[in-house]
């Protein structure tokens, strides 16, 4: 106040008796000689600030924000400001969040902005999610699922502090299942977003994502990465992508780190039993050549169907699909049967086709078509709508080994494969999460043995509680699923009642009361 009047009396100041000099208007210069007045007569009288302690934004808090995102999420195309006003005001996320008012449409508006969020038509893209797919929805429900559900029957698990549980009561060895994944991590791969002085000048970027670095490693609950105790042996491998670099992660280099990731377990952890847990790609789920498949396979007679033209043997020759087998009438003897001519036939070599297969094996073919439509389009259940489908159901193209699971059985070690797009099933995917975050705190540099460094650090800082904590979020999802419930469902139970390892037994109703279909 004292410096305010001296601004307005001091006959050297450029303001003095013009109270109107701030162009504010007649109004704000009568309140503000009342003021002055005031504090004249009473020194003690000061002027009050009615709008209180400044408030900050909520979007400082990163738990919270981890919450909206995964509450938007669940929302999928149905987002509007509207919803996360309403969110921010339930009791639980108040409490939570220690949130003591309500914000406006328009603050809720704000926050979608900084969250990446555009108010705009959708885009249209090429290719669409497969999450809810019925081919994938049925190998999740029907096959993946409950055979993770025995193997958990035999592991130990955990509670939301990341502490042992009571140890399963089970004959036999302890269950270790371990999760492999690959992630690349980038030179140039930085948070950009931070505060910069409103002068500051431009600064220059390297342009592009920079050198790459591909890491394949397993990870379990009990364990952590997979390393010998003394940590001189890793099943992680280190792989420079590239056309000029390593190449590129084929299925050979799977099958070899497998090959080394059984030898530490065999040699240092041999009293458990071990599951290795792969997604579901092409380079694990590769079969032998020569494989029964009923893909591809053509209804009649064909002198040119291999099991993939291109592939040859050591002689140039295309490699022939090797015989099939069924049982006979009693079902007490296997039958040997080969899918091409033999030999003196008038169509040796030649082969017979998918009717006269199932022919053979005293199958009625009559009025059925050869496929549902052009990619094998049959219902994930269906057992007799095509040719192809009847074939495809024989025990004998049923039952056949990929390479992957072949060397790993024939060592006594157990292959289960995920769900396609189901990357919340697989707690590796949330350790490299961690893992770039820590990144992506290191100096940015554009050498190789920089991005070694920092990445293998970075790896090193996940903890194994967090795993554990992964893991039990994992397995919250899979009870989800085993429930029946679908992907957006699955979500917001597991954002929910995060920390628990399943759901309550009225989960369903509180889905239809929250309307989450």
């Amino acid at each position: 106040m004292r410096t305010f009047l001296k601004l307005y009396t001091d006959p050297l100041s450029k303001t003095y008796g013009q109270w109107l000099s701030l162009d504010r208007g007649t109004y704000c210069a009568r309140q503000l000689w009342i003021l002055a007045r005031q504090y004249i007569l009473d020194r003690t009288l000061l002027p009050h600030n009615p709008y209180g302690r400044w408030s900050s934004c909520l979007l400082t808090d990163e738990d919270l924000v981890n919450e909206i995102n995964l509450y938007l999420q669940e929302l999928g195309d149905n987002i509007t400001a509207e919803k996360l006003v309403l969110f921010l005001d339930h009791l639980d996320v108040r409490s939570r969040h220690s949130i003591d008012k309500s914000i406006s449409v328009r603050t809720a508006q704000r926050y979608l902005n900084t969250l990446g969020y555009r108010f705009h038509e959708a885009k249209k893209g090429q290719f669409k999610d497969g999450h809810e797919r019925p081919d994938v929805v049925f190998y999740r429900d029907q096959k993946f699922i409950p055979k993770i559900k025995t193997l958990l029957e035999h592991s130990q698990m955990y509670d939301q502090e990341g502490q042992p549980l009571p140890p399963p009561a089970h004959n036999g060895k302890q269950v270790i299942i371990w999760y492999h994944d690959e992630s690349i991590f980038y030179a140039h791969d930085r948070c950009r977003k931070t505060w910069y002085h409103k002068d500051c000048s431009a600064k220059l970027f390297s342009k592009g994502e920079g050198i790459s670095l591909m890491i394949a490693d397993f990870v379990s609950a009990e364990f952590g990465w997979l390393v010998s105790p003394d940590g001189k042996e890793r099943a992680q491998r280190e792989f420079r992508p590239g056309k000029n670099k390593d190449g590129y992660f084929t299925a050979e280099d799977i099958q070899a780190q497998a090959q080394h990731a059984m030898d530490i377990l065999s040699k240092w952890y041999p009293q458990y039993e071990h599951v290795l847990v792969y997604d579901n790609a092409t380079t694990h789920s590769k079969r032998p050549e020569g494989s029964l498949s009923a893909r591809k396979m053509p209804m009649g007679e064909s002198e040119n169907f291999y099991v993939e033209v291109t592939e040859r043997d050591g002689d140039g020759n295309p490699i022939q699909m090797g015989p099939g087998f069924f049982y006979d009438q009693d079902k007490q003897q296997t039958v040997v049967q080969p899918l091409y001519y033999p030999d003196g036939h008038k169509k040796a070599g030649s082969f017979k086709g998918m009717k006269q297969i199932l022919e053979e094996r005293k199958i009625n073919t009559n009025g059925k078509k050869a496929q549902c439509g052009k990619k094998f389009n049959c219902k994930p259940d269906a057992t007799d709508c095509c040719i192809q489908r009847i074939l495809f159901n024989q025990p004998n193209f049923v039952h056949v080994e990929s390479i992957l699971e072949s060397i790993c059985n024939r060592r006594g070690f157990q292959v289960v494969l995920l769900p396609k797009f189901h990357c919340e099933l697989n707690p590796i995917e949330q350790c490299w999460g961690y893992a770039k975050r820590v990144y992506r705190l290191c100096p940015e540099s554009s050498k190789e043995e920089d991005l070694l460094r920092n990445t293998l650090g970075a790896l090193e800082s996940v903890p194994l509680i967090s795993i554990r904590r992964f893991s039990t979020r994992t397995y919250r999802f899979m009870d989800a699923y085993a429930r029946g419930l679908n992907g957006r469902q699955a979500a917001w139970a597991a954002r929910k009642y995060r920390g628990h390892r399943v759901l309550p037994d009225g989960i369903m109703a509180e889905l239809e009361k929250e309307n989450i279909v």
